[in-house]
């Protein structure tokens, strides 16, 4: 303990178990912060490299012009090639909700856009006041084919 406060440091139990127990000289409070700052690291980590699907979503608007759902529907190629599922929501304001065609119109030619990047997985259907679906991106049944995809994106 004395050669520890002669440095400024911490005396810090390693091993409590062992027979000596184990003790280490350590300033603990950068020890503490580096710890934290590792965990965060490997948790970013995960989140972006999980082989699990992140489900992300866009919405629409029953009245969104022509020009304004083109370019959600990029975003939502864009989504579906980092690998994400996607849930598309239209939603409904105030009498809106009295025309669900307006809706299923939306959702019917955004996927239309999009058969060749994705296929339904969960068909439209009512969510309160939104109409949902959710697409999954299309996996390449040829290994060799999507080996060479992923290539020519890098």
């Amino acid at each position: 303990m004395e050669v520890a406060q002669e440095r400024g440091l911490d005396l810090v139990e390693v091993a409590a178990s062992a027979t000596p127990p184990v003790c280490r000289l350590l300033d603990y409070g950068k020890f503490k912060y580096e710890v934290t700052r590792k965990e965060r690291e490997a948790r970013k980590g995960q989140k972006s490299k999980g082989g699990a699907q992140q489900l992300r979503e866009v919405r629409f608007k029953t009245r969104i012009g022509e020009h304004d759902r083109q370019t959600k529907t990029r975003v939502v190629k864009r989504l579906l090639a980092e690998g994400s599922k996607v849930r598309i929501s239209v939603s409904f304001r105030a009498r809106e909700i009295t025309h669900p065609e307006l809706g299923m119109a939306v959702l019917r030619r955004v996927s239309e856009d999009l058969v060749e990047f994705a296929e339904v997985e969960k068909i439209p259907g009512f969510e309160g006041r939104f109409l949902t679906m959710v697409l999954v991106p299309i996996v390449s049944k040829n290994p060799v084919k999507q080996k060479e995809a992923q290539s020519a994106k890098a």
